[in-house]
Formats: C-alpha cells, sequence, structure tokens
C-alpha cells in the first residue's frame, strides 16, 4: 500500500471541526477552538456539534456526510474531531474512501476515533494523527505538551518520544520497528471480525484505555493475542491506561500486572510509561508513519515528518 502524507498547515488555513461520535457541548467545543485562532487557523463549526441524537452527535448519516464534505471540501486543510465517546464503527461504512484518496488531508483525534484512523489507514493509506480533540482543550490549566503537539501540522517536524517527556519502563527488551498502528484498546478489540480489522504484522502497536477494570483488560488482551494480534507485531507501545482500577473490594491483579502478563506472553519488545491518551499531557503523534521502538535507549523515534 503507498503511504500518503497530508500537506501541511500555514496560517490562515481553514480547518473543520465535527463531532464524529458521541454529542459535544457546544459551549464548550466553541471555547476551545480559540486555540486554534490562536495559532492563526480560521475553524469552520461542523453541525454535527449541534445535533444530539440518542447518545450520538447526529444520526449515522448526517455523521458520515459531513466528513464525507470535509474532506472533499478544496478550502478544508485539516480536520479535528471535538470529541470521541461512541460511534464511529458505526459510519465506517459510509465513507467515501475514494474521496479521502483523493483529497487527502490532516485528520486528528484519539479515543472513538481509533476506529476511523484504522478505516482510512486500510482503505487509502492516508498518515492520521493520534492527537487531543477540543474535549481535552477545555481544561483551562492545559499541559504546554498537549498543545505543543499541534506544531507537527505546521512543519516537517520528525517526531521523538523520549524519558524528557515521562519516565518509560521496559516490559520486554529489543528493539522494533515499523509503522505506528493502533490507540484504544477496546476500540482494536472492536474491529476484528470486521473488514476494518487492524493489521498488526511487522507494526508498532499502540494501546491505551479509560475506565476499564482490570479483567476487562485482561478480557481485551487475551483476544488480541489469541488472535495473533500481539505476537504479529513487531513492538508494542504501551499508552496511558486512566483509571483502569478495580471497582469493588473483591481480590483483582492490578492493570499494570495484566498488561506484564499478555505483553510477556507476546514477546515482542515492549514499553510502558508513554503519555499517549486520556492524560495530560496527552501527546499527539502519527499513525500509519514508520518509527523505532527502542527499549534500551527508551525511546520512540518516527523516521521522517508525517507532513509534507
Amino acid at each position: 500500500m503507498d503511504i500518503i502524507y497530508p500537506a501541511r498547515l500555514n496560517p490562515g488555513d481553514l480547518i473543520g471541526i465535527t463531532a464524529l461520535a458521541s454529542y459535544a457541548d457546544p459551549v464548550e467545543m466553541l471555547r476551545s477552538t480559540e486555540y486554534f485562532t490562536q495559532m492563526g487557523l480560521r475553524v469552520e463549526i461542523g453541525q454535527s456539534l449541534f445535533r444530539e441524537y440518542g447518545y450520538l452527535a447526529g444520526t449515522d448519516e448526517e455523521r458520515a456526510r459531513e466528513l464525507n464534505d470535509m474532506f472533499q471540501n478544496p478550502e478544508i486543510k485539516a480536520i479535528i474531531c471535538a470529541r470521541g465517546g461512541y460511534g464511529t464503527a458505526r459510519i465506517a461504512d459510509l465513507l467515501d474512501y475514494d474521496c479521502i484518496k483523493r483529497n487527502p488531508k490532516i485528520f486528528w483525534g484519539f479515543s472513538d476515533i481509533t476506529f476511523l484512523h484504522q478505516a482510512i489507514y486500510k482503505n487509502t493509506g492516508l498518515i492520521t494523527f493520534h492527537g487531543p480533540m477540543l474535549s481535552s482543550l477545555n481544561n483551562r490549566s492545559l499541559h504546554p505538551l498537549t498543545l505543543a503537539g499541534f506544531q507537527q501540522l505546521f512543519s516537517p517536524i520528525v517526531m521523538g518520544y523520549t524519558e524528557e517527556i515521562s519516565t518509560l519502563t521496559s516490559i520486554v527488551e529489543g528493539t522494533a520497528s515499523g509503522a505506528v498502528v493502533g490507540g484504544n484498546l477496546s476500540l482494536i478489540v472492536s474491529s476484528l471480525g470486521t473488514p476494518y480489522e487492524m493489521d498488526t504484522r511487522n507494526k508498532l502497536l499502540l494501546i491505551e484505555e479509560i475506565r476499564e477494570e482490570p479483567y476487562r483488560i485482561d478480557r481485551m488482551l487475551r483476544q488480541l493475542l489469541q488472535a495473533g494480534k500481539l505476537t504479529e507485531a513487531s513492538g508494542i507501545i504501551v499508552g496511558n491506561f486512566h483509571a483502569c482500577v478495580p471497582n469493588t473490594d473483591q481480590s483483582s491483579f492490578t492493570c499494570e500486572e495484566v498488561i506484564d502478563h499478555y505483553l510477556k506472553k507476546a514477546n515482542r519488545p515492549a514499553l510502558a510509561g508513554f503519555d499517549i491518551g486520556h492524560c495530560s499531557p496527552n501527546i499527539a503523534i502519527p499513525l500509519g508513519l514508520e518509527a523505532e521502538l527502542s527499549t534500551e535507549k527508551k525511546t520512540l523515534l518516527w523516521k521522517r515528518a508525517a507532513v509534507i
């Protein structure tokens, strides 16, 4: 598959904001757009931010049409997701992947957006970005590294993650290379058996999660192991597992113990402690782009810039 690199942003460019999963609080979302105007960008707000359909930001058809229209609109240079929640898998069949391939541009989000990162990458080869959404920017004490991640969209920066950002812990020793894929663990597992099933062969697999008890993490990692997704990966990047603790007084393994158990079974180079996911800072990274993971150096280094 040929890899497609999106074009970098320039001051004055127009970006589209869309809610592709759960509905968003429009007041909070609109407040967060100030960060983009401060970057010198113009903002177009999708109607999905003002829709509420059950737990979704509009019907599947409305949300898919909005994303298709934003990709087709030549004035929009980047698409930033407002929030995650639930619902992106429902629109994967409705996206115009030929249109996306003909009109490549920056696509940015995380959490439930994981399903669309994978669907777009699998059908087009477009490099996308796992990064903080508008819902992540509502915090008035926003960590500067969370905001700094957007700078990779304006210039051909070669991204890297070292212990200057956070302490990294080796689970399985070794060095591994490959395109970085993955994101939210629940969404990765939900893709199994679908046309959008994540291909981890010779890839660096990123996993992160929020508010799942250790036994549920166990169930998901066991399924990935039995499906061959952990053993086929060249290496594994363990992001933040926020609030993944038992919610009862019954005996339980810790989340860290569960992760160690399965990654040691997979026996692929694995490094934990990355501030990637539902955390502060939330470090933004490109997906689909070749990188190298080293447990000895405790680094994750990409091999080229994600934008052209």
